[in-house]
């Protein structure tokens, strides 16, 4: 998959895990909900995007990235 695919998934996965739907990861990130679920139509993300998902969910980059969908064979740009 796509490296901006796998950090959508990664996204909504978190988002499930909580019970959050996008809008209201979108009010507690700060990040437009537009941003979020147009991500797949784009060949690339902003960090400071993941960031503020990051900082919505109090998590780390690197607790966000730890995931097999980041795994090279998972990536294929």
């Amino acid at each position: 998959m796509r490296l901006v695919d796998a950090v959508y998934k990664r996204i909504v996965d978190l988002a499930k895990e909580r019970n959050l739907t996008i809008n209201a990861l979108a009010n507690m990130s700060g990040v437009p909900r537009p941003t979020i679920v147009t991500m797949t139509r784009s060949s690339t993300v902003k960090l400071s995007t993941i960031y503020g998902i990051c900082d919505g969910l109090n998590m780390t980059l690197q607790d966000f990235f730890n995931s097999p969908l980041f795994s090279k064979e998972n990536i294929e740009d």
